[in-house]
């Protein structure tokens, strides 16, 4: 699989979108944040 073919999602914190990580293959359905400071400040924004 090339690079380009990845799935991507949409942080929810930045805005930005992120590719697949095969350290994420097990649980890419859970994976919302692009890294981990987005995780951490995941509070200052409003999740619906």
């Amino acid at each position: 699989m090339k690079k380009i073919d990845f799935p991507t999602k949409t942080c929810r914190v930045c805005g930005r979108s992120f590719a697949w990580r095969k350290k994420w293959a097990k649980v890419w359905d859970e994976v919302r944040y692009c890294s981990e400071r987005c995780r951490r400040n995941r509070q200052k924004v409003n999740e619906t």
